[in-house]
């Protein structure tokens, strides 16, 4: 068995549907197919999570209105008989969910996981009828009953042991013939409450399946040509790099590259399962291929740009050594409150972290100075991080005003500098 993941962008539009038909159509295989909400649905569903929570019900449902009919729209060009019952029954029982109950704003992450899952599910449902209109043999899953998380809203974690059990059951009492068609991004915890595994999370569920069914490899159909060696809506002049190994891999996820999601890789590198990045406007080529027999560094420098930064300085209020005495204080909190730490510069009273901007900040500062320590912010930050930088492209980058920070070792340099405007491109 193989393992197929689309993303949102690959299923859009009613073409990007007839697209990944015919890509499961071509590969004569069982296939495990794992597919995201269309197009820019989570980010439709997520206002409607900030509208909910705010108070502000009838916005929330207006906006969960407009994402339905911009997927009843993309149904007309699908279906004979319009939009699938069972996709307006997801839209049917969010509306409801939204007139009766009530948010609270520390309750966010929960709410979250509740509404913009739905995506997930109606893309999905979607996905399946359209298949078994044109004759392929399809089994829809919810992935719900099958991946157990933990209890960590919008950031989970699948717990193997238990899922294992259940997909592999799942899986084998299905049609041996049959296409499995799957949600991204989701899971439940053991009480069966929603969860989701954080932004582009369908990475790691398809890895996860991969690894559950020791699938012979996972393919991740992308809207671009492979890997490349930077974002092309940010850098000009990009590379595609043919083939990484694991280690690679996982240090571009984590230094923030768009194409893989960091928690991908442990998965497959567990079972020495391949990973192809391969685009979906042109099945045919070759795109990427990353696995554990490459040896040897990637042969240009790889260019990752997180947008919406913020620089954080701690200092202890009593000038005590902040890494000798506070670390762990300040990392528990950062771990309590969900905030993902990008980079680290500490000197002996002051602690600079570069994290990601979030709604969790505010009470993460707030309990730092309740704890004694004196907290400063720098927002509408980026982080560049250059792998295998020279320097001519180090010179480049920093050499520029609105740099706040620069941390180099021998193969990698990491900025922190203001954010570059929008729609403008810079050269690697």
């Amino acid at each position: 068995m193989k393992v197929f993941k689309f993303g949102g962008a690959s299923v859009r539009s009613a073409d990007g549907v007839r697209n990944l038909k015919n890509i499961l159509s071509g590969s004569g295989e069982r296939l495990f197919v794992v597919v995201s909400a269309m197009g820019k649905t989570t980010n439709a569903l997520e206002a409607v999570v900030s509208a909910f929570v705010a108070g502000e019900r009838k916005t929330a449902i207006e906006q969960l209105g407009r994402s339905e009919e911009y997927h009843r729209e993309l149904c007309c060009g699908l279906f004979t008989k319009g939009f699938p019952d069972e996709a307006r029954h997801w839209f049917d029982k969010l509306r409801g969910m939204l007139s009766i109950e009530t948010a609270k704003e520390v309750e966010y992450d929960y709410w979250y996981d509740r509404i913009v899952s739905i995506g997930e599910l109606v893309s999905t449902t979607i996905v399946a009828r359209y298949l078994e209109q044109e004759g392929m043999n399809v089994t829809w899953l919810d992935i719900r009953k099958n991946f157990i998380t933990d209890n960590r809203h919008r950031d989970a974690n699948i717990r193997l042991d238990i899922s294992t059990k259940l997909l592999s059951k799942a899986i084998r009492e299905g049609n041996p013939e049959t296409v499995f068609i799957t949600q991204g991004f989701i899971g439940a915890t053991a009480d069966g409450q929603t969860t989701t595994l954080g932004r582009e999370g369908s990475d790691y569920s398809a890895a996860v399946a991969a690894n559950i069914l020791n699938a012979e490899s996972l393919t991740i159909w992308k809207d671009v040509d492979g890997i490349l060696n930077a974002d092309p809506k940010f850098f000009t002049g990009t590379r595609l790099i043919p083939e990484m190994n694991y280690l690679d891999a996982i240090e571009l996820a984590y230094s923030g590259a768009q194409v893989i999601h960091p928690k991908t890789i442990k998965p497959l590198q567990n079972k020495n399962i391949p990973l192809f990045v391969r685009p979906f406007g042109n099945p045919g080529a070759v795109g990427s291929r990353i696995f554990p027999e490459k040896e040897g560094r990637i042969d240009t420098p790889v260019l990752i740009l997180k947008k919406n930064q913020v620089l954080i300085s701690v200092r202890p209020r009593d000038f005590s050594f902040v890494v000798e005495d506070k670390l762990p204080e300040i990392f528990e909190l950062a771990r309590i409150h969900n905030i993902k730490i990008n980079l680290i510069q500490s000197s002996a009273v002051n602690l600079s972290l570069c994290v990601d901007n979030c709604r969790r900040l505010e009470r993460f500062g707030t309990e730092l100075r309740k704890q004694g320590f004196r907290v400063v912010y720098n927002e509408r930050l980026e982080l560049l991080t250059i792998r295998g930088y020279d320097e001519r492209s180090l010179a480049r980058h920093t050499s520029t005003d609105g740099i706040f920070l620069v941390q180099k070792t021998r193969r990698n340099a990491r900025i922190v500098r203001a954010e570059t405007p929008d729609g403008f491109c810079l050269e690697i």
